[in-house]
C-alpha cells in the first residue's frame, strides 16, 4: 500500500518505521527540508542499530529503509491510498492541512489524524468528503508501542472502520475503537495518574519523589507520574490535559493544575529541556523518597481509585467495550493491569466508600463516584 505521511518528527518517523517494516511503501513529507534530512538520518540510524541488535537482517533493514521515500513537497503525495497526518496538536493547522490535502489525492484515499486529543468530527468537517476521515492514533514511541486507537468520527463510513482496523492489524499493531470524545481512551482515562499526583504534591502530602516511588513499588507501574510527565514533557503532557479540559467543556475534574502550567511557561519541559519536576543536569542529585508504608499506601490508592473511576466512567458513555478499555491502559501506556479488571480486584464496594470519602472531604467534582460503579454495587456485579 502507498502511504503518506505528514511530519516528520518523532511520532511521523516512528509511524514511518512502523509501515515500511510493514511492507508497504511510504512517503515520509515535512514542508521542513531540515526535519526532512534529519528524519532521513535517524530512521537510517534506527533500522542499522535494529540489525546490529539481531531484531532484523543487514539486509532487512537496508530493504525497509529504502520503502521510506523523504520528501519536502506535498504535491508528491498526490499518489497515497491512505494519508496519516503528525503534526502540531493545533485543530485550525490541521484543517487548513486537510483541506489541501483532499484537494491533491485521489477521491478514494483514506485521511488520518494522529491527533490524540482533538475532535476528529471537526478535522473532517473541512473536508469535502468528511466520511473519509478517521482517526488512527499511535502511540510513543510507535514503533515500541502496541496499541493503536481508531476513531470514527460522526461523519466516517462505517465500513472504512473496519477497513482501518484490519489495517492496522496489518501493520502487527493492537487496535481499538473508541469513541470521538476528547482524549479518545488513553489520554482521558490517564489524567488522573497526573492531576492527581500533582494534586498531592500540592496538598503537601509528598513529595515528587515520594508519590513516584509510591506508584511503581506498590503499584508495579513502569515509571511514576512525575517521572512519565517528564519523559512525555510538558510542552505535550499540559497541552493534552487543557485540551481535554477545554473540550470537556470545562468539567472540573479534567482541571489542569498551575504547577504543571509554570513549568510548561517557564521552558522547563522535563528531560529533554534538562529540567522539569526533576533536575537533569550532569550532576544533579536526585531527591530520596520516604519510605513510610503508611504515606505510600495512601498515595498508591488515592491515584488508583481516581483512575479505576475514570476507567469506568469511559465505559459507563460508551467510549468503548470494557475488553477495549483495559487493552488500551495497558498496551497504550504498559498500566500493569486493566483498570476494570483492577477495580473488580479491588472491590468496587469499597472503591465507592473511597471516592465518597474524597468527596464528602472536598466536596468538589473531580471524586465524584461514577454511576456505573454504584449500580453494579447495588445489583452485586462486577464489571467481569
Amino acid at each position: 500500500m502507498k502511504i503518506g505521511i505528514v511530519g516528520s518528527g518523532a511520532m511521523g518517523s516512528g509511524i514511518a518505521q512502523v509501515l515500511a517494516t510493514a511492507e508497504n511503501e511510504v512517503l515520509l513529507y515535512d514542508s521542513n527540508p531540515l526535519a526532512v534530512e534529519k528524519a532521513g538520518k535517524d530512521l537510517e540510524a534506527q533500522f542499522q542499530k535494529l540489525a546490529e541488535k539481531g531484531k532484523m537482517t543487514f539486509q532487512e533493514s537496508e530493504t525497509y529503509f529504502d520503502k521510506i521515500r523523504l520528501s519536502d513537497k506535498m504535491s508528491e503525495l498526490k499518489d497515497s491510498e491512505l494519508i496519516i497526518e503528525a503534526i502540531v496538536e493545533d485543530l485550525e493547522i490541521k484543517k487548513d492541512l486537510f483541506q489541501k490535502l483532499e484537494i491533491l489525492v485521489s477521491k478514494d484515499c483514506i485521511l488520518a489524524t494522529n491527533t490524540s486529543s482533538l475532535s476528529i468530527a471537526s478535522i473532517a468537517s473541512a473536508c469535502q468528503k468528511p466520511e473519509r476521515v478517521i482517526g488512527i492514533h499511535f502511540f510513543n514511541p510507535a514503533p515500541l508501542m502496541a496499541l493503536v486507537e481508531v476513531i470514527p468520527a460522526v461523519q466516517t463510513d462505517k465500513e472504512l472502520i473496519f477497513k482501518v482496523k484490519n489495517l492496522v492489524e496489518s501493520w502487527k499493531k493492537l487496535p481499538v475503537i473508541a469513541k470521538d470524545t476528547p482524549g479518545f481512551i488513553v489520554n482521558r482515562v490517564a489524567r488522573p495518574f497526573y492531576g492527581e499526583a500533582i494534586r498531592i504534591l500540592e496538598e503537601g502530602i509528598a513529595d515528587c519523589a515520594t508519590i513516584d516511588f509510591a506508584m511503581t513499588s506498590l503499584g508495579g507501574f513502569k515509571m511514576g507520574p512525575f517521572q512519565l510527565m517528564d519523559f512525555i514533557g510538558h510542552d505535550v503532557n499540559y497541552r493534552v490535559t487543557e485540551s481535554v479540559f477545554k473540550e470537556f467543556f470545562y468539567d472540573p475534574k479534567f482541571k489542569p493544575s498551575f504547577t504543571q502550567k509554570r513549568l510548561f511557561e517557564a521552558g522547563y519541559y522535563g528531560r529533554k529541556s534538562g529540567k522539569g519536576f526533576y533536575d537533569y543536569s550532569q550532576n544533579a542529585e536526585q531527591p530520596k523518597p520516604n519510605d513510610n508504608p503508611e504515606l505510600l499506601e495512601l498515595i498508591f490508592k488515592r491515584i488508583l481509585v481516581m483512575l479505576m473511576n475514570e476507567a469506568s466512567d469511559a465505559y459507563f458513555l460508551n467510549i468503548a467495550s470494557a475488553e477495549d478499555i483495559d487493552l488500551a491502559m495497558t498496551k497504550g501506556v504498559n498500566y500493569p493491569k486493566g483498570l476494570l479488571k483492577w477495580a473488580d480486584e479491588f472491590g468496587l464496594e469499597k472503591l465507592q466508600n473511597e471516592l465518597d470519602e474524597l468527596y464528602q472531604f472536598y466536596h468538589e467534582d473531580r471524586y465524584r463516584c461514577s454511576p456505573i460503579i454504584r449500580n453494579l454495587v447495588k445489583q452485586n456485579k462486577n464489571f467481569y
